[in-house]
C-alpha cells in the first residue's frame, strides 16, 4: 500500500512539472506585449526596451522558465509585470475568498448530495428516483453559465432578492456577507451537486448487484440496512473520487462563475491578468489551480486505496 501511495505522489509531482511547462509555454505565446500595455501605445523604442529589460522580458524563454520555476519552489511569487507589486499580495486576499467560496459550496453539496444519492439508491424506479434522476440529468446538461444567467434574471431581476453582484468587505457582517456570495454560491451548489448525486446513486447500485449483497436479500436483510452498512462502504472509493473532482473543480473551474457575478476571486484575478498580459500572475493563478487539482486527485486515489481491500492488501 506504502508503494501504491509513494508511486500516486511521484506521478502528481512529475504532473505538476509537465504542466509548469506548459502554462509557461502557453502564456509565453500570448498574443501581445505587456509592455507596449502598460507604458502605451505612445512609448518610444527606448522606453519599451528599457522596461523589457527591467522587468526581464528580453531573456532567452528558458532563463525565464528556469528562474520563474525556481521562484515557484522557493516560495516567490515574482512581481507583477503590470503593476510591480507582489503577486503574494495579490494572490493572499483573492485565494482567501475563493476558498471561502468553495468551502462554503462543499460543506453544503457534499453531505446532500450524498444523502439524495443514498435515497435515490433505496428507492430505485419510484418516484423519488425518477425525479431525482430526471433532475440532475437536466442540472448536468446545462452549462453554469445558463443557469448563472437564469439565476440573475430570477433571483436578481424579477424577484430582487439577492444582488447580480457579489460583493466582500471586511466590514460586513456574517449575514451581509452570505448575502453577497449567495447567487455564486447556489449557482455552484447546484452545478457540482448534480454530478455527485448522480455518481452517488450510480456507484451504490453497482455494488448492489455484487453476490454477497444478493446473498443479504436473499436472507431478508432489509434493504436500507445492506445499502447503509455494506454497500455505502465499498462504493466510498468511486464516490471520493467524484467529490475530489467537484472540489478541484470548485477551485480551478470557476471562472466563468466568478467573472458573471463580478466575485473578487482567484479566478477573476486571473482574468484581469490574461486581459494586461501580465503573465506572472497568469502563470502563479494557473499553477495553483493545477496543484490544488493535483493534490485532490492524490487524496481521492489514497482514500479508495484505504477503502478496498484489494488494494489495501494486494496479496
Amino acid at each position: 500500500m506504502q508503494r501504491m501511495v509513494f508511486q500516486r505522489i511521484i506521478i502528481g509531482i512529475v504532473t505538476l512539472w509537465v504542466v509548469s511547462i506548459l502554462v509557461f509555454v502557453g502564456t509565453s505565446i500570448l498574443p501581445g506585449d505587456v509592455a507596449e500595455i502598460v507604458l502605451g501605445q505612445t512609448a518610444t523604442p527606448e522606453s519599451l526596451a528599457a522596461y523589457r529589460a527591467e522587468r526581464g522580458l528580453d531573456q532567452p524563454m528558458y532563463m525565464q522558465y528556469a528562474s520563474w520555476l525556481g521562484g515557484m519552489f522557493t516560495g516567490d511569487l515574482g512581481t507583477s509585470k503590470a503593476g510591480g507589486a507582489s503577486i503574494a499580495s495579490l494572490i493572499g486576499g483573492r485565494f482567501g475568498n475563493t476558498m471561502l467560496l468553495a468551502g462554503v459550496v462543499a460543506l453544503i453539496s457534499v453531505p446532500m448530495s450524498i444523502v439524495l444519492g443514498l435515497l435515490a439508491a433505496m428507492y430505485p424506479g419510484t418516484w423519488i428516483d425518477r425525479i431525482l434522476t430526471f433532475g440532475t440529468l437536466s442540472l448536468i446538461s446545462v452549462p453554469e453559465f445558463f443557469i448563472a444567467t437564469f439565476m440573475v434574471l430570477i433571483f436578481a431581476v424579477n424577484l430582487n432578492w439577492l444582488p447580480a453582484i457579489a460583493h466582500m468587505s471586511p466590514e460586513d457582517s456574517f449575514w451581509q456577507t452570505i448575502g453577497g456570495m449567495a447567487m455564486p454560491l447556489i449557482t455552484l451548489i447546484i452545478v457540482v451537486a448534480a454530478q455527485m448525486i448522480r455518481m452517488t446513486r450510480a456507484g451504490i447500485l453497482n455494488v448492489m448487484n455484487s453476490p454477497y449483497i444478493e446473498m443479504a436479500i436473499l436472507k431478508g436483510v432489509r434493504r436500507k440496512r445492506i445499502i447503509l452498512r455494506h454497500a455505502f462502504y465499498n462504493a466510498i472509493g468511486p464516490i471520493v473520487n467524484v467529490v475530489a473532482l467537484n472540489l478541484a473543480y470548485l477551485v480551478s473551474g470557476v471562472v466563468i462563475v466568478e467573472t458573471i457575478f463580478a466575485y473578487p476571486g482567484l479566478a477573476k484575478l486571473m482574468i484581469d491578468g490574461v486581459q494586461t498580459r501580465d503573465l506572472p500572475l497568469v502563470q502563479a493563478c494557473a499553477m495553483i489551480f493545477c496543484g490544488t487539482y493535483v493534490i485532490l486527485i492524490i487524496m481521492a486515489d489514497v482514500a479508495a486505496i484505504l477503502s478496498n481491500p484489494r488494494l489495501r492488501n494486494p496479496k
